[in-house]
């Protein structure tokens, strides 16, 4: 039976990029199902209106699961040679915690720096809440990186955690954040990925635009 992933925007959804990038990881086959911006579920994922989401989803062999964590977790177990978690009992402990601190963490991030692929921020001014957001995440980087020894988070492949932090490396482009080399390096492989560069593309020629995300800097 074919896949589907449901997904309410390109340009704006970090979450949607996780569902995505996590099905392409684990060499799934599936059609993508875009919601109209004028959809409740849609729109109150995109705002952050709601502490639950139900995008992306995905339905494979008659079973729905929503919530990218979720996803990644019935993906494993689905197909456990692609490797979205890593095979050491350490490894595999340790990129659950540092993708469940993405998953409930850094709002501060998300508010002052939507997800937009479309915009670019030169010099933007980020304020000290989200400044915290954005020292905590490079430190996760630069201690992965420097465990596993790269060029990914938890080793040669990507995983679950690259995918939960991909659509930071986004936002970090998008509004100009000063990283140290590490992290830099780490941000530039993230966007130069073939699937990164499908999805952006894709993005930047997404017609809808979502009034509230647009705003002014």
């Amino acid at each position: 039976m074919a896949a589907t992933l449901t997904i309410s925007s390109k340009n704006y959804s970090s979450w949607c990029l996780r569902g995505w990038l996590l099905c392409r990881m684990a060499g799934l086959e599936f059609d993508e199902e875009m919601l109209p911006a004028s959809d409740a579920s849609a729109r109150a994922e995109l705002l952050l209106l709601s502490p639950s989401f139900l995008v992306p989803a995905l339905t494979h062999n008659g079973i729905k699961v929503w919530d990218t964590l979720a996803i990644a977790e019935y993906l494993n177990e689905t197909f456990p040679k692609a490797g979205i978690l890593p095979a050491d009992l350490a490894a595999r402990a340790h990129c659950r915690a540092v993708s469940g601190e993405m998953h409930s963490g850094f709002t501060n991030l998300r508010s002052a720096l939507p997800m937009n692929l479309k915009s670019s921020y030169p010099g933007f001014k980020v304020w000290a809440g989200a400044q915290a957001d954005i020292d905590r995440i490079a430190t996760i980087w630069r201690e992965c990186l420097k465990k596993y020894g790269g060029p990914y988070l938890f080793g040669a492949a990507p995983t679950l955690a690259d995918a939960m932090y991909a659509p930071v490396a986004t936002r970090f482009h998008t509004y100009d954040v000063k990283l140290d080399r590490a992290a830099q390096d780490y941000r530039d492989l993230i966007l130069s990925l073939p699937d990164m560069q499908e999805w952006i593309e894709a993005a930047k020629a997404e017609p809808a635009a979502v009034e509230e995300l647009e705003a002014e800097f």
